[in-house]
């Protein structure tokens, strides 16, 4: 499925030009190597705090 890995599912989001401004100007300065990499980045930060942690309460 175009090269995605193993375990790794596409998902087709939209999203306000202002954020994919926001994710072009992260990539452009070499913060993220793609926008898949920095909303995987915020995904994961928002699950951690969201859900994770407060299961561990």
């Amino acid at each position: 499925m175009f090269g995605v890995r193993k375990g790794v599912r596409l998902v087709t989001v939209l999203l306000p030009e202002a954020y994919l401004e926001g994710l072009d100007e992260l990539v452009r300065a070499n913060m993220y190597p793609s926008r898949s990499a920095a909303i995987r980045s915020a995904v994961r930060d928002l699950l951690k705090k969201e859900l994770w942690e407060r299961k561990e309460r």
